[in-house]
């Protein structure tokens, strides 16, 4: 069915019914007599394809038209791939969700936004609970904010009838903050090596065979010597 609304969308060949089309190749252009332009299909062995009937005169190509319709089908396949089918998941809460239920669904929004996903997150209010509304507002944006290296807001918590939404957008591949955790650690790490470097520079001093405390001493004078000397 694809391939026969594909092979409709164009006229070819006797199907080209105008008095005259413009003949478009590697060479440019040139505006012809249909009945020409057909003859010169037949001695290149080729077909006479028109691509923009609207034009005026309508456009066309001499080419084989099995291999045109080929490299149409490959270029419509390329661009359905490239394209990135963006989903939107639900998470839903309660007004009073607990530790556990919240852990739970915070875990797989991250999966949701890692996958490239979008997540409206709602709670939802049944019958008297609409009363607590403040606490639904700050349950989604304290989800808003543990998930801020995965997601970006794409507005603030807002009330529709009894449910109350938030949506989080993906962000993008390797723009993602680094945690204040992670930044503790690279510091912990830093600090660690450092302190490192100078164990291993005050062992170093202190060891005769490295020069230690003699060539210290010696750089000393020699440093001394020299402020001497500037002074007289």
């Amino acid at each position: 069915m694809k391939n026969d609304n594909m092979k409709n969308q164009y006229r070819v060949n006797e199907q080209i019914r105008v008095r005259e089309v413009r003949i478009v190749g590697e060479g440019g252009s040139t505006v012809v007599p249909t009945r020409q332009a057909l003859d010169m299909a037949r001695e290149q062995g080729v077909d006479l394809v028109e691509i923009s009937p609207n034009a005026n005169p309508p456009v066309c190509r001499l080419i084989d038209y099995s291999k045109f319709l080929y490299q149409q089908k490959k270029r419509q396949k390329e661009m359905k791939a490239k394209q990135v089918k963006v989903e939107v998941k639900e998470i839903r809460f309660g007004p009073q969700t607990d530790e556990h239920d919240y852990q739970f669904k915070l875990k797989h929004a991250k999966e949701f936004l890692e996958e490239g996903n979008k997540v409206r997150a709602y709670v939802f209010f049944r019958g008297r609970s609409i009363l607590f509304k403040e606490q639904g507002e700050v349950l989604l944006l304290r989800f808003a904010n543990d998930l801020e290296e995965y997601g970006k807001v794409e507005g603030m918590p807002s009330l529709e009838g009894k449910k109350m939404f938030l949506y989080l957008a993906p962000k993008k591949a390797g723009a993602q903050k680094k945690s204040q955790q992670a930044r503790d650690r690279e510091a912990a790490e830093a600090e660690a090596k450092e302190a490192s470097r100078q164990q291993r520079a005050e062992v170093d001093a202190e060891a005769p065979a490295n020069g230690g405390l003699f060539a210290n001493a010696k750089i000393s004078a020699d440093a001394l010597k020299k402020l001497t000397d500037t002074e007289k």
